[in-house]
């Protein structure tokens, strides 16, 4: 039996631009840097660019986060591409997965959006890689048959899932299945070892010495785990990225040790997903439990309803999630009836339109391409005004806006600033005022620290 190993790591920040400049704001916790961003790039991002573990991980960069990194710092982004096209020129197949853009809860979202997300997260990678991705990491791993069947349809083969979403109870890790979706469709799961990957993100003793790891954690594992007499076992091990240096010092040494020395002297081969299944075919099928995460228990409510998962009341994030579904819906329902005056399809449209953002077309060549004839100055600006409208309102789904335990916080007001952008813009495009409608709405969102309420902060950013 050869013992195979992969660490996948998931790379992401939230969003903290102010909508209305494009900069993040001067953060103090993050001193001595600027801003957050800056602080766990030097602590993380490049010391693991500068170890090469780029190259011996799975990995995935949230997209946003790396737009900051290909602006701010273009050789460690530029390492980061470098490190999968090596092994694509090696292996034949690279070691990134792509994400949906802007790190939505997917279950959460409405057909079209789930659409607009995975292909906006399609494009980026393909304009920062080359090539288009074969897998696709989820946020929070939140997962529905819907999700996977648009994941299917746009060309993914595979993602990476929790155990606990099985439907199957103590499913075998050790390899991954297929899952069968509507209209003969499919796609394969790679489910990550929780204890382990738990191990590694939450207690720091387990990562002090990768020798000690390997010897005490990780080979009784391949012992106990899977079919005695499996040609292969592979134990995949998943983790917020940042783990390695930010949220732990110093652990980007672990990952590096780990992955050469630690791994070569017990004859474990260091592999990726899409390595895999070009050596492995797979043989099992299994079904899922549906709306479900790897970081709430409770389903997708740490998104929606409120958990237990974030201490305190967390009623806010319904009366949130409740807002934001409204307005979303509101500003659709205007962006079509405007939209699809001047094209055809105006969903095709935005799904569309990050190619724009992407600097890969001019937007007046997008608009003729779309409309199919050269647009008036006053509608080439409504159709801009709309489709800006519609990237602000996909923002402002990012789960940061509520995985934390308080409404007072930069996530949730950031949420709100780019509803706000996204209403402004709307009602220059087409003189439609929603704000008294959605500060109606937002006044039910309420800090229960600081009794801020939604209905300030969209006031502050109108």
């Amino acid at each position: 039996m050869k013992r195979y190993l992969c660490v996948h790591a998931h790379f992401y920040q939230p969003p903290r631009e102010d909508p209305r400049s494009g900069q993040i704001p001067i953060e103090p916790g993050a001193a001595p840097y600027p801003n957050w961003n800056e602080k766990i790039y030097h602590e993380c991002y490049r010391p693991n660019a500068e170890l090469n573990n780029f190259e011996r991980i799975s990995f995935n960069v949230g997209p946003t986060l790396f737009e900051w990194m290909a602006t701010e710092h273009p050789d460690t982004a530029a390492e980061i591409v470098n490190a999968d096209w090596r092994l694509s020129l090696q292996e034949g197949v690279g070691n990134a997965m792509a994400m949906p853009y802007h790190h939505t809860i997917l279950p959460l979202a409405t057909y079209l959006d789930k659409v607009t997300q995975v292909r906006w997260g399609i494009m980026d990678f393909e304009a920062r890689f080359g090539y288009k991705p074969l897998g696709m990491w989820l946020p929070e791993t939140a997962v529905d048959y819907e999700t996977l069947s648009v994941l299917a349809d746009h060309g993914i083969r595979f993602t990476i899932l929790a155990p606990w979403q099985a439907r199957r109870e103590n499913p075998d890790v050790t390899h991954p299945y297929r899952v069968e979706l509507p209209q003969g469709k499919s796609i394969v799961v790679f489910f990550y070892h929780a204890p382990l990957s738990g191990g590694i993100s939450f207690n720091p003793p387990m990562t002090v010495n990768a020798d000690q790891f390997v010897s005490e954690h990780l080979l009784p594992i391949y012992q106990t785990e899977g079919k005695k007499r499996a040609e292969a076992k592979l134990i995949l091990l998943a983790s917020d990225g940042e783990l390695y240096g930010h949220h732990q010092p110093l652990r980007q040494y672990f990952l590096h040790r780990l992955l050469t020395a630690s791994c070569r002297m017990n004859q474990i081969e260091v592999t990726y997903p899409a390595k895999w299944l070009q050596q492995f075919p797979v043989q099992s099928t299994i079904r899922l439990r549906q709306r479900t995460s790897w970081s709430c228990h409770h389903g997708v409510a740490r998104w929606s309803s409120g958990c237990a998962c974030t201490p305190g009341d967390s009623s806010w994030k319904k009366a949130l999630r409740s807002a934001l579904d409204e307005i979303a819906s509101e500003i659709d329902h205007i962006y079509f009836a405007h939209a699809s005056k001047l094209v055809d399809d105006p969903w095709e449209l935005r799904h569309s339109y990050l190619k724009v953002l992407l600097g890969q077309t001019a937007l007046e060549a997008y608009f003729r391409e779309m409309t199919g004839k050269t647009l008036a100055a006053s509608e080439h600006q409504r159709l801009l005004q709309l489709l800006e409208a519609q990237y602000e309102r996909q923002r402002m789904f990012a789960s940061c806006a509520w995985f934390f335990e308080d409404f007072d916080r930069i996530e949730p007001r950031n949420a709100i600033a780019y509803a706000a952008h996204a209403i402004r813009l709307t009602e220059l495009a087409t003189g439609m005022d929603l704000s008294s409608f959605a500060a109606q709405r937002l006044a039910k969102v309420v800090s229960a620290k600081t009794s801020l309420t939604g209905d300030e902060v969209l006031r502050t950013f109108l």
